[in-house]
């Protein structure tokens, strides 16, 4: 699938209204959609799991309905939103975002929860274990400190023997990004190099965020992956060349967006894996028994083209790892 390639009809898709056929009936499965950030913003992702639930033999409104919630990057509306996918008596809730899930597991011990994306599931108590999850949780966990580690080597093979560089994340995105700039700290300190937090709560704080980040003149930026950065990801590519900050993603599509450099996983195939374990749920498999996967392949994406606008020289041996070279 192409990624920056969408049909605009899938967001319509999204909102549309139950068939007729499928109401009366009763007994066509159906499946709640809890999504941190915006619909909208996030539907290529979504499309990504609808496509995958096509291949596997599911047809809209006739043998499976989806219902689609989203916060639009307002962690505080989700358990409302949960609630609500409760009572409609959805037969599987996919879950967006580490505060989706926690919200979706607070509303019901009893409806399956499939994690697309999501973070340290056992630290937070959502499965027992990744082998073992043990209650209605399962899915797709995503950050790990070994990544964080990574683009800290990357942002100083960019720009070598940088001292000081800073982090961007989202306050609304709750553990997620707590965990995350924790672990990047700690790997920060390991190589010796000063590393500055800064979280933001809303997209319209961003300017002042930047211009912030900016007066400290860090060598490089790294920006955490968040459901209300997606997106915001051309922004974030505009402000970060509008003050001339190299930035480090998490997700290769801020790199397609303008972002100089991202490694990490492909987050369209992380929907798609959670239709796989929705359609083994549906079929009578039980999240308890189902194992929650860690992603095994990453992707470096470097984009050129903003290399150039920053000035910089990306090393030849960076660009030969490169699975993906914007030019």
């Amino acid at each position: 699938m192409d990624r920056r390639a969408f049909v605009a009809g899938s967001l319509a898709l999204l909102a549309a209204p139950l068939a007729v056929e499928a109401q009366q009936a009763g007994t066509v499965p159906r499946i709640g959609f809890l999504e941190t950030g915006s619909l909208s913003a996030r539907a290529p992702l979504w499309e990504a799991f609808r496509q995958a639930m096509r291949e596997l033999g599911y047809v809209e409104s006739r043998t499976v309905v989806f219902e689609a919630r989203g916060a639009d990057g307002k962690p505080e509306r989700l358990p409302a939103l949960a609630a609500e996918l409760v009572r409609s008596r959805v037969d599987v809730i996919v879950t967006s975002g580490t505060s989706a899930a926690q919200a979706a597991h607070q509303a019901t011990a009893t409806i399956a929860i499939v994690m697309a994306t999501g973070s340290d599931p056992v630290g937070l108590g959502l499965v027992a274990s990744l082998a073992r999850p043990g209650g209605n949780v399962t899915g797709v966990t995503t950050l790990t400190t070994e990544l964080s580690a990574k683009r800290l080597e990357l942002a100083r093979e960019v720009v070598p023997g940088a001292s000081r560089l800073a982090i961007l994340g989202d306050a609304g995105s709750g553990a997620a990004t707590t965990n995350q700039i924790r672990d990047t700290k700690a790997a920060a300190r390991a190589l010796g190099v000063r590393l500055d937090a800064v979280t933001v709560r809303r997209a319209t704080e961003l300017e002042v965020a930047f211009s912030t980040i900016a007066r400290e003149r860090p060598a490089v930026l790294l920006i955490i992956s968040a459901p209300m950065f997606f997106g915001e990801r051309r922004r974030l590519a505009d402000l970060a060349l509008k003050h001339r900050l190299p930035t480090v993603h998490a997700d290769p599509e801020y790199a397609e967006a303008g972002g100089l450099i991202a490694y990490g996983i492909n987050l369209s195939e992380l929907f798609r894996r959670a239709a796989v374990y929705v359609d083994k749920i549906l079929k009578g498999a039980k999240p308890a028994d189902l194992p929650v996967e860690q992603p095994t392949k990453f992707e470096l994406v470097i984009n050129l083209k903003t290399a150039k606008a920053l000035g910089l020289t990306i090393p030849q041996s960076l660009l030969l790892r490169a699975d993906e070279v914007i030019q």
